[in-house]
C-alpha cells in the first residue's frame, strides 16, 4: 500500500531527476532511510546509489550530510545538483572563511538540501551540525573504513561515533565494491551491524574485460587508444609516479591529449587536469590510484592497467570507472612475470605485520588467479564477490577461449635447473634462469660455468616468451617464490612435490604475438545503435550544443545532460515541452533551463552552438562558490602504498 511519503518519493523521481521509475533495490532502499531506518547499500559504480541517499534528503526534514573522500570533486557534485534545482552545498579548505560563513549560515536557515564534509573534518564542523536539523548521514566509499581492505582511510573510523551523538538521524553507508568479509567489517565498524544490507548484482555487462600478456605495452596501450577507442576519454592507471610522467609524456608525444596525475603534483595542477578531464571530450589521464574514487565522468570509454593492481577489489573500482553511461566499454590490463616479482616484494618489504602481510598476499593471490585464469574472466570476477553467474561472452576469454596444457615437464625443467644453481650456493633470476634452458652462449654463462649444467639447452623446444610465461604463471600458482630485491627465483613446498612428480603444472598458453592486433574489442559507440541516420545527426548536433552550453557555466559537459539522456531526446525528436518532459533524465529544472534550446536544435530552427557568454548567471550561489585549487584527502593513496604516500594535509573542513 503507498504511503504519503512513497507519493513524495516518486514526485521528487520524476519532477527533479526526470525518472518515472526506480531501478533494482532503489526503491525500497529510499523507504528504509525515508522511514528513519539505517541502510548499508553495496551497489556497483554507476548502479545510482547517490539517488539513495539525494531524494531522502529532499524529502525528510532538514539537511542530508553526505561524508565523503572526495574534497576535489565535492564541488562538481554540488555543481551537478544545482542543475537539478536541488539546493547543495560543501564545506571545505578551498573556500574564504567568508563562503564557509555563508554556507553555514544557509544550513542552521534550513535552506539546503545536502551538505558535503570530508570525513576529517568532521570533527571540526560537529558543532554546527548540533545546532542543525539533520535529514541523515550519507557514509560514502564506505569500503575505505575497512582496514585490510584495499582503499582504507583512518579517519572513516571516526565515523562510528555518528550515531552516538545523533541518535535519532538516520544513517546509509554506501559502497561500489565489498566482499562478504569487508561487508561484515563495514557493519561492524559503523555500528551498523543490525542495518538491512542490501546487496546489488556486481556485474557490469557493458565493460569487456580483458588481460594481455605484457610484450611492450605503450605500443600494446597505444593500439588500444587508437584502433579501439580514438578520440574517447579514458584512464590509464601506473603504479608509480615517475610512471605516471613517463606514460603521459609518451602518449602525448604519440598525438594523444594525456595529462598526468598523482600525489606528487602540486594542488594547483592537479585539480586543472582533473578539471580538464571531467570538462573537456577526449582527454586520457595517465594516473596512480590517488585519482579516480568518485569521478562521475559517464562517458569514459576505456580503463587501462600498465601494472598489476593489488586486489581484486582495487580493480573492480578501478575498472568500473569505464562506462557510467551503460555503453561498450573496455577494461584492459597488460600484466608479466616483472608485475608477480614487484608486487610478491612490495608486500615483502612493505610495512605492517604479518597479519597484514598475509591479507595483502591473500588480495594479491586472487588478483594474479583472474589473470590467469582459462575460464569466464567476469564469472570469476563476480565469484569474488559472492555472486554465481553464467559465462559472459564478453571478456577475452570467452571471446578467445586460451588453451591450457600440461606444462609439469617443462616445470620440472625450470625446478631442475635453480636446484643446480643452489647446489652451487649461487642464484639467478627469470632471465637467467631461462638463458641455461635455452642453451645461450654467453660471456657470462661461461665465466660462471653454467653451459656446463645438466639443464643447459634442455629448454629450446620453448621461446624465451613462453618460458617467461611459465615462470610468471608459476609463481602465480606458488610453485615459485621471488626472493630478496633483484627477484631471485627460489623453491616453495609445491615446487618439491612438482620435482617429486606428485603434483601436475596446469598452464594457460601463452598467445601468439600479432604485430598491430588491435584485441577482440566490440568498437565503442558515442550514442547507441539504434541512432542511426537522422537520430545519428540530431545526437551530435545535441553533444555539440551540450559542450557549448557547459563551457560557458564552466561545468562538465555531462552534468547538463548525460549522453543517455541524448540519446534519448535524439530518439524522441519531441516537438514541445510536454512531449521532452517525458524523457527520461530531463526533470523540472533542466526543462526550465534548456527546454527551448533543446526544441529549437530537435526542430532545426536553430544551430548547436550553446548560449552567448551573457548567458552566464551574474553571481553564483552561495552554495557553489569560485573554484580554487583544491589540496584534498583523496589525493593521498593509502598508506600501504610505499610509491605515492603522503600525510594528508590540514584543512579547515
Amino acid at each position: 500500500m503507498a504511503t504519503a511519503t512513497d507519493s513524495r518519493v516518486l514526485e521528487v523521481l520524476g519532477r527533479v531527476f526526470g525518472y518515472d521509475a526506480f531501478r533494482g533495490d532503489q526503491a525500497d532502499i529510499i523507504r528504509q532511510v525515508c522511514d528513519g531506518g539505517d541502510a548499508l547499500v553495496l551497489m556497483p559504480t554507476g548502479g545510482g546509489k547517490s539517488l539513495c541517499y539525494q531524494i531522502p534528503s529532499i524529502v525528510r526534514p532538514g539537511t542530508g550530510v553526505v561524508v565523503s573522500p572526495l574534497i576535489a570533486l565535492m564541488q562538481d557534485q554540488v555543481e551537478a545538483l544545482e542543475q537539478l534545482g536541488v539546493r547543495a552545498a560543501f564545506l571545505n579548505s578551498t573556500q574564504s572563511p567568508d563562503e564557509r560563513r555563508a554556507v553555514e549560515g544557509a544550513l542552521l536557515a534550513g535552506e539546503l538540501d545536502l551538505l558535503y564534509l570530508a570525513p576529517e573534518r568532521l570533527p571540526v564542523a560537529a558543532g554546527l551540525l548540533d545546532r542543525a536539523e539533520i535529514a541523515l548521514f550519507a557514509i560514502d566509499e564506505a569500503h575505505c573504513v575497512a582496514q585490510w581492505g584495499h582503499d582504507f582511510r583512518p579517519d572513516y573510523l571516526q565515523l562510528g561515533l555518528l550515531h552516538e551523538r545523533w541518535p535519532d538521524v538516520p544513517r546509509i553507508a554506501l559502497t561500489a565494491t565489498a566482499t562478504s568479509q569487508t561487508r561484515v567489517e563495514i557493519a561492524e565498524r559503523l555500528g551498523l551491524t543490525e542495518a538491512p544490507m542490501f546487496v546489488s548484482s556486481f556485474d557490469r555487462p557493458n565493460i569487456q574485460y580483458r588481460i594481455a600478456p605484457k610484450q611492450d605495452a605503450k605500443a600494446q596501450l597505444l593500439r588500444l587508444i587508437t584502433q579501439e577507442h580514438p578520440g574517447e576519454a579514458g584512464i590509464v592507471y601506473c603504479l608509480s609516479r615517475n610512471s605516471v610522467e613517463r606514460t603521459a609524456e609518451w602518449l602525448t608525444a604519440q598525438g594523444i591529449a594525456a595529462l598526468p596525475y598523482h600525489a606528487g603534483l602540486d594542488a594547483a595542477t592537479r585539480a586543472t587536469n582533473q578539471a580538464r578531464f571531467l570538462r573537456e571530450d577526449g582527454i586520457v589521464m595517465t594516473a596512480t590510484i590517488a585519482f579516480g574514487m568518485g569521478i562521475d565522468k559517464p562517458d569514459v570509454r576505456f580503463v587501462a592497467h600498465l601494472d598489476l593492481p593489488k586486489s581484486i577489489e582495487g580493480y573492480y573500482q578501478e575498472t568500473g570507472r569505464a562506462g557510467r553511461d551503460g555503453l561498450p566499454s573496455t577494461a584492459w590490463l597488460a600484466y608479466g612475470l616483472q608485475d608477480v616479482v614487484q608486487q610478491r616484494r612490495m608486500i615483502e618489504d612493505g610495512e605492517g605485520d604479518a597479519q597484514r602481510k598475509r591479507a595483502q598476499s591473500m588480495h594479491l593471490d586472487a588478483m594474479l588467479a583472474l589473470c590467469e585464469t582459462i575460464t569466464c574472466r567476469r564469472q570469476q570476477l563476480l565469484r569474488y564477490f559472492g555472486q554465481e553467474s553464467e559465462p559472459c561472452g564478453n571478456c577475452d576469454t570467452c571471446l578467445e577461449p586460451p588453451e591450457s596444457w600440461d606444462g609439469t615437464v617443462p616445470a620440472q625443467k625450470l625446478l631442475s635447473t635453480i636446484v643446480r644453481l643452489g647446489q652451487r650456493r649461487q642464484s639467478f633470476g627469470a632471465g637467467h634462469i631461462i638463458d641455461i634452458l635455452r642453451g645461450k652462449e654467453t660471456p657470462r654463462m661461461q665465466q660462471r660455468g653454467h653451459d656446463e649444467l645438466s639443464t643447459f639447452g634442455i629448454g629450446t623446444d620453448l621461446g624465451d616468451t613462453e618460458w617467461r610465461g611459465i615462470v610468471r604463471q608459476m609463481l602465480a600458482q606458488r610453485l615459485l617464490e621471488s626472493v630478496g630485491e633483484y627477484g631471485v627465483l627460489g623453491l616453495t613446498d609445491g615446487s618439491r612435490e612438482v620435482l617429486r612428480g606428485e603434483r601436475t603444472v596446469l598452464l594457460r598458453r601463452e598467445p601468439e604475438r600479432r604485430a598491430g592486433a588491435a584485441g577482440v574489442s566490440r568498437r565503442a559507440r558515442t550514442a547507441p545503435p539504434e541512432l542511426a541516420g537522422d537520430g545519428q545527426d540530431l545526437f551530435e548536433r545535441l553533444r555539440t550544443w551540450r559542450l557549448a552550453t557547459a563551457k560557458v557555466q564552466e561545468v562538465p559537459a555531462y552534468v547538463v545532460f548525460s549522453n543517455a539522456t541524448l540519446a534519448a531526446i535524439a530518439a524522441a525528436a519531441p516537438a514541445d515541452r510536454s512531449a521532452l518532459a517525458d524523457v527520461s533524465g530531463v526533470g523540472q529544472a533542466k526543462l526550465d533551463r534548456y527546454g527551448d534550446e533543446v526544441l529549437a536544435i530537435v526542430s532545426g530552427d536553430a544551430p548547436a552552438a550553446g548560449p552567448p557568454p551573457s548567458a552566464r548567471s551574474a553571481s553564483r550561489p552561495v552554495t557553489a562558490p569560485a573554484r580554487e585549487p583544491a589540496v584534498s584527502f583523496e589525493d593521498v593513496p593509502p598508506p600501504a602504498d610505499p610509491f605515492d604516500f603522503e600525510p594528508p594535509p590540514d584543512e579547515g573542513y
